[in-house]
């Protein structure tokens, strides 16, 4: 007798894709689907693999159940992520964006709604989006809106909010990641003030938590780019710094000031802080380099920036995780919030909604992490394993 079996750990699909014209290689992991539909970025980066995309698309699985609540007109969707291995500085690289997005596009009108991750910016998706001939990057999820027209009309009132020269859409992640930060700080009995941060990596995500971190009274003394790290023991200017980037998060030396010191690339690892903020690539902690770090906690801004192991050796060294899941969990879960009109395009209303569904969600991974002897990252998934079968028992399986 044929016996099949279904594997509910194996992601629900996985594409690869060749670039006709440059050989170059891209890939769509759709990891669940809810109500029909997956949510997840379009990251670009020299390297990226299918084993990696397929760890992200998992990711957004438990981000989206991680902020599960009944009552909200916000429902998860499920879990998926794309990945195109290219440089995003190469000069083939914006033509190979629209090849990868008009080969996608069946799955973009249907299944899967995606925006900027590493190596993209959102405004660059949404125009090679236009130019590979689709409505929109998150158009598979419009047939799930009760008010279409509204709805869009909310969301791209948001993405034009801007707060001190920067978009809204490029801080609301970094004010969930600051939150996360500021969480973990409240709970141990630490003042702000007095507290140093080290960041990696200075684009959407890395720029907006220092900033954050930094409007909340932290120092930020090492902030590192492709260029190297930029440190100071006394704490960095960081709006000079925001204001002397470019669009690849890159910081303009010139706006320096006479004590910030230039340093080695992975210098961000040993710097003398109490935080680290890995917001670039991902495996950027691995188990040699760990050595190196002597900070408390590290508040994992980019997607799965410490390998498992790493992690294994540093909790026993007493260094505190916050993962992935919970922490850079905001922006996806604010373009939802938008759309579904939990919330309206006002920053002062996006923040405030932010900051409350971040602590309450690292509240509660804190506190089970505490009650079962487990770590954070243990404890998320815990999490999101108890509120996956809820969502499927509302809105069944789409395995």
């Amino acid at each position: 007798m044929l016996r099949m079996t279904i594997d509910r750990d194996a992601p629900l699909m996985t594409l690869a894709w060749t670039d006709h014209v440059t050989g170059r290689r891209g890939y769509l992991v759709v990891d669940r689907l809810v109500r029909g539909v997956a949510s997840g970025g379009l990251r670009m980066r020299p390297g990226c693999s299918a084993d990696e995309v397929a760890g992200l698309a998992r990711g957004m699985t438990m981000k989206e159940a991680l902020h599960y609540d009944p009552d909200s007109r916000y429902v998860p969707l499920g879990g998926a992520k794309g990945g195109i291995d290219c440089d995003p500085r190469a000069p083939e690289a914006y033509d190979v964006l629209v090849r990868y997005l008009r080969a996608m596009k069946p799955y973009i009108e249907t299944v899967w709604t995606t925006g900027e991750d590493l190596g993209l910016t959102q405004d660059l998706v949404d125009r090679a989006a236009a130019e590979a001939g689709l409505v929109s990057p998150v158009q598979a999820v419009y047939p799930l809106l009760d008010d279409e027209a509204a709805a869009r009309r909310r969301l791209a009132g948001a993405f034009a909010v801007e707060v001190d020269g920067i978009g809204l859409d490029v801080l609301v992640g970094g004010c969930g990641v600051a939150e996360s930060v500021l969480t973990a700080l409240d709970r141990a009995g630490v003042p702000y003030p007095g507290t140093r941060v080290a960041v990696q990596g200075f684009g959407t995500m890395g720029g907006a938590t220092a900033r954050f971190l930094a409007r909340a009274g932290l120092a930020v003394v090492a902030v590192a780019d492709v260029k190297g790290t930029i440190a100071n023991p006394d704490g960095l200017d960081v709006e000079a710094l925001l204001a002397a980037r470019d669009t690849y998060g890159t910081v303009d030396r010139a706006a320096l000031r006479p004590a910030d010191r230039e340093l080695p690339g992975d210098a961000w690892l040993s710097a003398e802080a109490e935080v680290l903020v890995p917001a670039a690539v991902s495996y950027a902690v691995d188990t040699v380099n760990q050595e190196r770090i002597g900070a408390r906690w590290i508040a994992e801004a980019a997607n799965m920036p410490v390998l498992p192991e790493a992690e294994e050796l540093l909790a026993a060294r007493g260094v505190t995780v916050l993962p992935d899941v919970v922490v850079n969990s905001g922006t996806n879960a604010w373009w939802w919030w938008t759309l579904f009109g939990d919330i309206a395009a006002d920053a002062d209303e996006a923040f405030a909604y932010t900051r409350r569904a971040m602590r309450a969600l690292v509240g509660r991974m804190l506190d089970r992490a505490e009650a079962e002897g487990t770590s954070p990252r243990a404890a998320a998934h815990g999490l999101a394993a108890d509120r996956l079968p809820v969502i499927a028992e509302r809105f069944g399986w789409y395995r």
